[in-house]
């Protein structure tokens, strides 16, 4: 069994919006995911998908979006991007899931998850600068700290899934938005993931820079771009080390 990452399906069944508007690699998108995916992942596996999932307004919205997603093999965990304005509550999302027998569908966003001899955390992140947020108006630096704390919650209860299960790798991290890219640092979250010594931090958000390197190296941490265009909408293994 492994662990897979891909990021920014942006789906669009319920309400189509075309995506190659931005690039002809988008063309077909979906059917370049179903197909790639069920090349490498296979049932029991565990896929984690850090935001930009749907580009629906709401749950209902979602539902075939979410249909074509549990359909594809493997446990999938979702987390929040910048486009999800269909995210409730985990409580409410769960619900809904568990009512339209999306069995295989569940969440890394605040907390951990042990999977396949890992441990993951994850949350959102925020923009890495201030002019680029397209939350407006917004306090910048109140929103960085609440994220900040978020990621914390979920890190400490990797910790204690880390103790509770003998798991003595560090945890990997999944966020929505790269807390480093190019010359852009977001430093008080990096301050976070270094504090609980995370080697690994796998991100998306990041569209159309396709010849730029998988990685970059940062403070001792590797930082992966994830986003699903860059990956040529092919899920990327997560390692062990």
């Amino acid at each position: 069994m492994s662990v897979w990452a891909i990021a920014d399906l942006h789906l669009s069944f319920g309400k189509p919006k075309p995506m190659d508007r931005f690039g002809t690699r988008w063309e077909g998108h979906a059917e370049k995911i179903a197909e790639r995916w069920r090349a490498v992942v296979r049932d029991g596996d565990t896929v984690v998908i850090p935001g930009d999932i749907s580009w629906a307004d709401d749950l209902s919205g979602a539902e075939a979006d979410f249909a074509f997603i549990d359909a594809l093999p493997g446990r999938k965990l979702f987390g929040k991007g910048n486009h999800d304005y269909w995210w409730t509550s985990v409580t409410k999302m769960t619900r809904f899931f568990a009512e339209r027998g999306f069995s295989s569908l569940g969440f890394l966003y605040n907390n951990a998850v042990s999977a396949e001899g890992l441990v993951l955390a994850g949350s959102r992140g925020w923009f890495l600068d201030e002019r680029q947020q397209t939350v407006i108006p917004a306090d910048y630096a109140k929103l960085v700290n609440r994220e900040c704390e978020r990621l914390t919650i979920s890190l400490r209860a990797a910790e204690e899934l880390r103790k509770a299960e003998g798991i003595g790798a560090p945890p990997a991290v999944f966020l929505h938005f790269p807390p480093v890219y190019g010359d852009f640092r977001l430093d008080p979250l990096i301050d976070v993931l270094t504090s609980f010594g995370v080697k690994r931090c796998y991100a998306g958000h990041i569209h159309g820079q396709y010849g730029a390197p998988p990685y970059g190296d940062f403070r001792g941490i590797r930082f992966y771009n994830i986003a699903a265009d860059y990956l040529n909408f092919t899920p990327l293994p997560v390692l062990l080390s």
